[in-house]
């Protein structure tokens, strides 16, 4: 589950995403647009140290771009070439945040999602002591990769940045669909929103 805070959040998200997204080798949309949230989903991270949020965005009137990101409290080490930036949080303090195609806890979220069937995490404030649940924009759902488990292809050792981006492992690789609607017509992960008659494929894997 993923507890969520009522908070001020200095830049937004959106606007940290604005400057960051024309950079990016998979950007679609009108650079210097700003940047429109269509809906967004999240993953657990087992030990709750590493918030996993992925938002679904426009540029302009660009297509819908997948962006999963981490936010963590200090610096990743080695992952510069991952950071959006920095934010500060009125009730967590400063958060930087990362491409999270880059980020190991991510990495494994995504593999548990595309290969052991995992699903999104359900969100939730605490409000006086009781959980209030917020229901999701749109809905995801795993999948399955016979003979092969998440535990069992190892560390991810190769990014390549790109459409799709790819988590390169020693036995698959997992292509993170950057925009959603252009890859496989059957996948791993797949999602749904409002505006979609069918569900699209958000990330697969294929063997090595």
């Amino acid at each position: 589950m993923a507890l969520l805070h009522h908070a001020e959040l200095r830049p937004s998200k959106l606007d940290l995403l604005t400057a960051w997204l024309p950079g990016r080798p998979w950007f679609a949309g009108t650079a210097g647009a700003d940047v429109t949230r269509v809906a967004a989903y999240r993953f657990d991270d087992p030990a709750g140290e590493v918030g996993i949020e992925t938002i679904l965005v426009r540029a302009g009137d660009g297509p819908v771009l997948q962006v999963p990101l981490t936010y963590r409290g200090a610096p990743l080490a080695g992952a510069d070439r991952w950071l959006v930036g920095t934010i500060e949080h009125s009730v967590l303090g400063r958060r930087w945040v990362y491409d999270a195609a880059g980020d190991p806890v991510y990495q494994a979220a995504l593999a548990a999602a595309v290969l052991d069937g995992a699903g999104q995490a359900e969100e939730y404030f605490e409000v006086d002591g009781r959980r209030e649940v917020r229901a999701a924009s749109m809905t995801v759902r795993g999948g399955r990769l016979a003979g092969v488990d998440a535990a069992g292809i190892g560390a991810v050792r190769e990014v390549v940045d790109g459409e799709p981006t790819r988590l390169v492992t020693e036995r698959v690789e997992l292509a993170l669909v950057r925009r959603p609607g252009t890859g496989p017509a059957e996948g791993g992960l797949t999602g749904a929103w409002p505006e979609l008659t069918e569900p699209v494929v958000l990330a697969y894997s294929t063997p090595r």
